[in-house]
């Protein structure tokens, strides 16, 4: 992302005596950036306003740029990294070069702790920093409000920006979810394909079998479904330009007849319904902690006797607890997206009348996907701002390069759990052969 502050970002702040308060702002922003990263030697540097590189070598990978001083004296004085994102979606911050390393010197600045005496000092330098004008603006629909979770007006909000958008970085199936890799340079259509194909194996899904798929995206694993394997689909999505599309796609391939997509929240299903299979991916994380027994209960009541259920979503080492990364997530991408260990949701899943017959963690091939769609977003920068903006842009690069980071790092994963219904017959192979034919 090439460095081009606009004409107001730099404009000179003038001080006392008609000095540009810029240029004095300048030495109190490198004096405490060289304190507060005295022990920092990675890839990441730092620039200020006027061009001084204060951090790092000016050949670093990723370069941070401050167009203005006023979001380095908020970070100080808060701690809070949501306010750096809310900067760069602003313009106030620029990021240069390889976007997921800045995610390194944010953990650094995260860890250091600093004396009584170090507090003080950089206290003082920040306070030197000119204040905002203003709050931040609040460029997307914010914090979660006590709003139900997994509800139309949330969905909308992250998966209704554009279909066109998402086009331009996601496979040609639309799969927005892990894919699963042979090995790292394997195509990320291809491994996409590949995905489909092994969840459908796992489902061990037979010609004339009725599948539920909840929320089901633009439809993907539903067609895969029942083009290879015979089955038919009900799906379900809050989202209406994925439901639009879905439908539209089945109708191309003649096969409206055997698929069905409906705008439908699953509590609202019809619970004499019964499905041989059920799948959901990339859903469960919008339902909210306090939803699981509602949400694993309507599973197990429609799945039929001898049934599978296979739900594929992300989790993390902590829980949802309250920092900066919940915070961003909630305000910009999912209003109700929540977290938890997979040891929660298995209990979740058992507490609802499931058993659990597999568990398996795609941790580093959501990595590599995620690193697939940032570049490909990338490359279709002008693309991706005519459609959605530069703003949108920015975040969803953002917030896809971070997630590449913490899944590397290993604090956030994703499992594939699949269940059956409690005490019945054992409804899989002795061996797991059948899954790598």
């Amino acid at each position: 992302m090439s460095h081009s502050p606009s004409s107001n970002l730099a404009r000179d702040y003038r001080g006392k005596g008609g000095i540009p308060a810029r240029h004095a702002a300048s030495g109190a922003a490198s004096t405490l950036l060289r304190l507060v990263f005295s022990g920092y030697h990675g890839n990441v540097a730092l620039r200020l306003w006027d061009g001084e590189v204060v951090v790092g070598r000016p050949d670093a990978r990723c370069t941070l740029v401050l167009n203005r001083p006023q979001p380095l004296r908020d970070l100080v004085l808060h701690r809070d990294l949501v306010s750096l994102a809310d900067a760069h979606l602003g313009g106030d911050v620029e990021v240069e070069g390889h976007l997921e390393s800045l995610f390194e010197l944010l953990d650094y600045f995260q860890q250091r702790s600093y004396s009584l005496s170090e507090r003080l000092q950089l206290l003082r330098l920040a306070l030197r920093l000119p204040a905002a004008e203003g709050e931040w603006r609040r460029l997307m629909p914010g914090h979660r409000n006590g709003r139900d979770s997994n509800t139309l007006e949330t969905i909308s909000h992250h998966y209704d920006v554009s279909n066109e958008f998402y086009r331009i970085w996601l496979d040609p199936e639309m799969v927005y979810s892990c894919a699963y890799f042979a090995h790292p340079e394997q195509s990320v259509a291809q491994a996409q394909r590949d995905k489909l194909d092994y969840i459908c194996r796992k489902l061990r899904l037979t010609p004339g079998q009725r599948l539920l798929d909840i929320g089901c995206g633009w439809g993907a694993l539903g067609l895969w479904a029942a083009r290879h394997y015979g089955v038919e689909v009900h799906g379900i999505t809050l989202s209406r330009q994925q439901q639009r599309y879905a439908c539209d796609r089945a109708r191309r391939l003649g096969m409206q007849d055997r698929v069905e997509f409906e705008l439908r929240d699953y509590r609202d299903l019809d619970g004499s319904a019964r499905y041989d299979r059920i799948v959901s991916v990339g859903m469960f994380e919008h339902i909210g902690i306090k939803s699981f027994p509602e949400y694993f209960g309507t599973a197990a009541q429609l799945l039929a006797p001898g049934g599978l259920f296979l739900n594929h979503g992300i989790t993390n080492d902590s829980g949802w607890q309250p920092n900066d990364m919940r915070r961003f997530i909630n305000k910009y991408i999912f209003p109700d997206g929540e977290l938890t260990r997979v040891s929660t949701v298995m209990t979740a899943m058992e507490d609802a009348g499931l058993e659990i017959l597999d568990a398996e963690s795609l941790r580093p091939h959501y990595a590599l996907t995620l690193r697939r769609w940032v570049r490909a977003l990338e490359e279709n920068r002008e693309e991706a701002m005519r459609l959605v903006g530069k703003s949108t842009y920015r975040l969803w690069r953002v917030y896809m390069s971070g997630c590449a980071w913490y899944f590397d790092y290993g604090n956030t994963g994703i499992y594939q759990v699949l269940a059956g219904k409690l005490h019945c017959p054992w409804p899989v192979p002795l061996r797991r052969s059948d899954l790598y034919g």
